[in-house]
């Protein structure tokens, strides 16, 4: 049955079926083989996984990146980050890795941020000398820190999957998610260096203070939201609806770049987006309990602690294969998954669930610029008009970047947990 299980699902996902389908497909046809539950268990298993009130942030923070998209805070953060580092060496290219670290601890998207900063500065940087597919490859990696600066949806996904609090989840991703900033910018800068067609932006000082003048608004809903979480006046979920009604107030009546016109299409976009989510968190549901049911996670971890002395080798190999998972999975889907299979084991080894999430996120957060089914890679190519195999050899550098930094957290736990009690 165990092999049916994940047999059937690699299966599925090699011919093409949508991830939901795939997890769907592969659980009711492991249950009916094995009879090991009635089907009407199925659409309940499905209910269940997300009857979770934590879940609840998860539209409304779509809806908040879709409005303050929509509301003109894009255009905004980009000045404001050109401002800060565009007269350094690569400063464009740092602009968009910046411009992406604000706007996903407004998102919380890593696809979101790619096509809302993308539209802007990949145009711009290939109209500066970047070739287009380092200039795509650079906003794809950058999009990906949607996926672990907060509020970000695998770290809420994680949180419910293992039964952690979310607000520690996303105090635990801060530090981690400014690290890989930097690693980011530092590439980006010795690139620039070695690439003497590049050119620099101009900015003087009147530019920084007339930026930060604008798009003081735009950063402070992030300190809004972050700071009501863990000041303790508002829970994950809550904050999401305050992320909501500020993106709307700040869009409608300070920018006035958000028109009721606009409302419907954001609506319908945020809809099917969380529609999209929600599907794969039910359907994962379903095929994490027949894991559970055919007791998967004991078995490996018994076999895991008979076979492997070291946590530094246990942690390697898990950090691998979650690489390989990234290239296939959406981070969703392999979060609900790997979640109840590897934590029970990491937690034996000593590792500490909040830590053990910030590793399994930030790596996930790499499957998202990675062929064959990275989205951001799709979405940046859409935008630069350079195709994913032109983009590949400029990716790899990025792969490389943000996997050191995996292992980086991965020996240093203090990154992750400096912050919480």
């Amino acid at each position: 049955m165990t092999a049916l299980l994940f047999g059937s699902l690699i299966a599925f996902l090699v011919i093409g079926v949508p991830v939901t389908f795939a997890l769907g497909l592969a659980a009711v046809a492991t249950i009916w083989q094995g009879d090991l539950m009635p089907l009407l268990i199925v659409p309940q298993e499905m209910i269940r996984a997300t009857n979770s009130f934590p879940l609840l942030a998860i539209p409304f923070f779509i809806l908040a990146g879709f409005l303050m998209q929509q509301g003109g805070i894009s255009s905004r953060l980009v000045d404001l980050s050109n401002a800060l580092v565009g007269r350094m060496t690569g400063g464009l290219a740092m602009v968009a890795i910046v411009t992406s670290l604000f706007f996903a601890a407004i998102s919380g998207s890593g696809t979101a941020t790619t096509a809302a900063v993308g539209s802007i500065l990949i145009p711009a940087m290939i109209a500066k000398g970047y070739d287009r597919p380092y200039a795509a490859s650079n906003q794809a990696a950058s999009g990906a820190l949607g996926v672990i600066i907060p509020p970000s949806i695998p770290l809420i996904l994680y949180a419910v999957a293992a039964n952690q609090s979310v607000g520690d989840m996303f105090i635990a991703g801060i530090i981690p998610g400014i690290v890989v900033t930097l690693s980011l910018l530092i590439y980006a800068y010795f690139y620039a260096r070695s690439h003497p067609n590049v050119q620099a932006e101009t900015v003087d000082r009147t530019d920084l203070l007339h930026a930060l003048k604008r798009g003081l608004l735009a950063i402070l809903m992030p300190i809004l939201v972050l700071g009501g979480i863990y000041g303790g006046v508002f829970t994950p979920t809550e904050a999401a609806v305050v992320a909501v009604v500020y993106a709307f107030i700040v869009g409608v009546i300070v920018f006035r770049e958000l028109r009721p016109v606009d409302l419907p299409g954001i609506f319908r976009d945020s809809a099917i987006t969380s529609a999209v989510v929600l599907s794969i968190i039910a359907a994962a549901g379903l095929y994490g309990r027949i894991i559970l049911s055919l007791q998967i996670p004991l078995r490996l971890s018994d076999f895991a602690i008979g076979a492997i002395e070291s946590w530094v080798v246990f942690i390697v190999l898990v950090n691998l294969l979650l690489l390989v998972v990234g290239m296939f999975l959406e981070a969703a889907a392999a979060i609900l998954i790997f979640t109840p299979i590897l934590l029970p084991i990491a937690v034996k080894f000593g590792f500490d669930p909040i830590h053990f999430g910030v590793i399994m996120v930030v790596n996930l957060a790499m499957g998202m610029f990675t062929p064959p089914v990275g989205l951001n890679l799709f979405v940046a190519s859409q935008i630069s008009g350079s195709s994913v195999t032109q983009m590949t050899r400029r990716i790899m550098p990025f792969v490389v970047i943000v996997f050191v930094n995996v292992l980086l957290l991965s020996f240093m736990p203090v990154f992750s947990m400096g912050f919480i009690d």
